[in-house]
């Protein structure tokens, strides 16, 4: 059955206190907050940056390898597009390690980062790279019993949208649309979708299904915390991730 397993951790972002920028100061229900290039830093798309990232992307595929025969396994993706804030790539990283240790996803996990200083080290969180992701985890995964998690975390607009920064290169916004059409795509059956952002909670109905199962930061009318630049990590991530997995 499906659930909605949101942990209430909404009612207003607070700008001032967590550095969140607001999503709607240029246009209303928009997901792409203004963009000020003089001043962040962006990315630097050096040559070697752009010799990594091909391969980057295909060395996480290839190395992901194929159900054991028997056994339920989890695949893990983590999601973070939005570079100019280091709270998206650490909770990356948290929830990247929470599902190796507590779940056994190790070397069957992929995080997607777009940040400046994993250029080298992680593949780019694309649409393009999401994608292939997904895929090659639908051929490698036993599509009966095995179960992908997928945890998506940057700012949300109101319309539904994932924020995705990573000025210069331009990169569009996954929507609970998109990324729907990419499971059933892949032939992905068992899903567990984990959104942190504002106003997640609208990307509940879009991705609903008697076998997957979503956990939003928020609901489809609030912002969620912890999501600014001076952020060491969002609230929805320590607290279903860290403590909430605690013994």
């Amino acid at each position: 059955s499906y659930v909605n397993a949101s942990i209430g951790l909404c009612g207003g972002c607070q700008p001032a206190l967590f550095g969140c920028p607001d999503l709607s100061a240029k246009t209303p229900g928009t997901a792409e907050p203004e963009k000020h290039p003089a001043t962040d830093p962006g990315l630097k798309l050096t040559e070697a940056v752009l010799a990594a990232q091909p391969r980057l992307i295909a060395e996480a595929l290839d190395a992901l390898p194929r159900s054991e025969p028997d056994r339920i396994k989890v695949y893990a993706v983590t999601y973070a597009p939005y570079a100019i804030e280091d709270v998206f790539k650490r909770e990356s990283a948290v929830v990247a390690q929470a599902m190796a240790e507590r779940f056994g996803a190790g070397d069957r996990t992929v995080q997607l980062v777009m940040n400046p200083s994993t250029t080298e080290s992680l593949p780019w969180a694309t649409q393009a790279n999401l994608r292939r992701t997904l895929d090659r985890m639908g051929q490698v995964m036993d599509r009966d019993k095995d179960v992908l998690f997928l945890h998506l975390t940057s700012h949300g607009g109101r319309d539904g949208q994932l924020a995705a920064e990573a000025w210069p290169l331009e990169s569009e916004p996954v929507t609970p649309a998109l990324l729907k059409q990419w499971l059933d795509e892949a032939g992905i059956r068992w899903r567990v979708i984990s959104i942190s952002a504002c106003y997640s909670g609208s990307w509940i109905e879009p991705l609903a299904g008697d076998d997957t199962l979503v956990m939003t930061a928020a609901d489809a009318t609030h912002t969620s915390y912890g999501c600014g630049a001076r952020s060491p990590l969002t609230f929805f991530g320590p607290a279903l991730y860290v403590q909430g997995l605690e013994d």
